[in-house]
């Protein structure tokens, strides 16, 4: 499913965790629509539509790129913070030293 957003995330509304990282990046995008979000726990939430199991999208945070390219874990934050301008926020993630250590720690 494609999209105008750099990003789409799918989070878990029932989950206080990813709310506030939720409402920390929606303050970040001020307005601007780089990322935009779909909260799993709603009742309308139809995981089939992005090809994913509804089992796979509460174990880990998923994010739909424009072109419908569904990425996980520790991707879906590095694709949403460069959107917003903040690559280098979270490009130490991408050293080779330490992204296995994030993506097994995600």
């Amino acid at each position: 499913m494609r999209h105008s957003a750099d990003i789409r995330i799918l989070f878990d509304g029932d989950c206080p965790l990813c709310k506030r990282e939720i409402a920390l990046l929606e303050r970040m995008d001020r307005g601007r629509g780089r990322v935009d979000f779909e909260d799993i726990s709603g009742p309308d939430f139809d995981a089939g539509v992005y090809g994913l199991e509804v089992r796979s999208v509460h174990e880990r945070i998923h994010g739909v790129l424009g072109s419908g390219e569904v990425v996980e874990g520790v991707e879906v934050f590095r694709v949403a913070y460069s959107a917003l301008g903040l690559g280098w926020l979270v490009a130490p993630t991408r050293w080779p030293l330490i992204e296995p250590l994030v993506n097994r720690l995600y």
